[in-house]
């Protein structure tokens, strides 16, 4: 997208807004089916958890990818934009046999992370298919704070506990249909995937009628220039004849499946904010925009570094500004970032804002979340309305009168 696109979305949606460029999803999609095209039968199911609008996960349905959920409400969002039930499966983390049960009710895929709920399962529903998420014990993303495969994670079943899982398989005669692992997010070096990998095809070995082994995903993808990325090219061909080996060793052909989110839509999106004031401290120059951790939490929270541009002044002298928000606590998104000169009103684009963005915004110091946009072909299309009051309150309880208050009438 060029930089006069976005900020004709400001004026016309206002801002801050979160811009998605559908080329660029595709894009992506295609680059990861390619780099995978010597195996025989590949599934990519979407990570709905990176960004859920039902839009967005309708142009994956039409690219002929799966869903991967965490919640039962994601799963409920992939049914009504159209997934086919045996497209979604259901990958959470610590929630309740009721909420498995329900998906498990709409007729998707079920992927069991835990031995207790494994059990429970399985003696109540030995004749529904379920995938199970192992831990291999192994660190493959770059931050700590997004990879799930190590040691102390939560997520999985421990690759030292297999004796008891198919001790558990045995008594209660589940049909196991795949094998699942996830490293987590942000993988540098793909020979320690690879060497995950090999965990995973040991796994598998003990499960006679499997359909399918997921290998979860988190590809990075670059944050700024000269940034490293997951060679997807090479794991693809090393990976690709691995697995083929392995479905050759096995007796029949297995399908391989990914996870990406991050990978396909990080890239796409854009966030874009106003400059609400320049402040000049003795040390420092702060540009403090219109918008806050409220609407993008990841540097704070994961300490991740998105990209910024000033794209109301390209060409400006580059200065040194530290990009914070609006809300009653720290949120700096940059701190002495080289942007090119700022003044109040400008429009700063924040790269990178597919992944994890939107879906981490929230209601903090009661501001309304923004709007999403769509560029498909050339053209804005609007696929979440900007909040408002009413949406703010519509789900609180009228208490009229409880304290003897006389209230406002019309506060909007």
């Amino acid at each position: 997208m060029r930089n006069t696109d976005l900020l004709r979305i400001a004026k016309t949606y206002g801002d801050p807004v979160y811009v998605y460029d559908s080329a660029t999803i595709i894009s992506q999609f295609n680059r990861l089916t390619k780099a995978f095209s010597s195996v025989k039968s590949l599934k990519l199911n979407y990570a709905a958890k990176a960004l859920s609008n039902i839009t967005v996960l309708k142009l994956m349905n039409s690219l002929g990818s799966g869903l991967d959920t965490v919640s039962i409400q994601e799963v409920q969002l992939g049914l009504l934009a159209g997934f086919n039930p045996e497209s979604i499966i259901f990958t959470p983390n610590g929630v309740s046999l009721e909420e498995i049960e329900a998906a498990a009710k709409l007729g998707v895929r079920i992927n069991i992370d835990n031995l207790s709920i494994l059990e429970q399962f399985g003696s109540k529903h030995p004749n529904i298919p379920v995938c199970i998420r192992i831990n291999p014990h192994v660190m493959a993303g770059g931050n700590s704070n997004i990879s799930v495969g190590h040691i102390d994670s939560k997520f999985g079943i421990s690759i030292h506990q297999i004796p008891h899982l198919l001790r558990i398989v045995e008594l209660t005669h589940m049909n196991i249909n795949g094998i699942h692992m996830h490293t987590g997010s942000d993988i540098l070096d793909i020979d320690v995937f690879l060497y995950a990998s090999e965990i995973l095809f040991e796994t598998a070995k003990n499960f006679k009628n499997l359909d399918f082994i997921d290998f979860g995903s988190g590809f990075k993808v670059p944050y700024k220039e000269g940034d490293i990325e997951t060679n997807i090219e090479e794991l693809g061909k090393k990976l690709s004849s691995r697995f083929n080996e392995f479905c050759a060793a096995y007796g029949r052909e297995l399908t391989l499946a990914f996870e990406p989110g991050k990978f396909l839509v990080s890239e796409a999106g854009f966030f874009l904010a106003k400059v609400n004031v320049v402040k000049q401290t003795t040390s420092t120059v702060f540009a403090s925009i219109d918008s806050g951790f409220n609407h993008l939490i990841r540097p704070m929270l994961y300490g991740s570094s998105h990209e910024i541009e000033n794209i109301s002044n390209p060409d400006g002298r580059e200065r040194y500004y530290s990009v914070v928000g609006y809300i009653c606590e720290t949120d700096t998104f940059a701190s002495n970032r080289r942007v090119n000169e700022i003044t109040e009103g400008d429009i700063l684009s924040f790269k990178n804002a597919g992944a994890y963005c939107f879906t981490m915004a929230s209601n903090y110091n009661s501001r309304f979340r923004p709007p999403e946009v769509l560029w498909h072909e050339g053209k804005a299309i609007l696929i979440r309305e900007r909040e408002t009051f009413d949406d703010l309150v519509k789900n609180q309880v009228d208490t009229k009168g409880l304290f003897g208050i006389k209230e406002t009438a019309n506060v909007k």
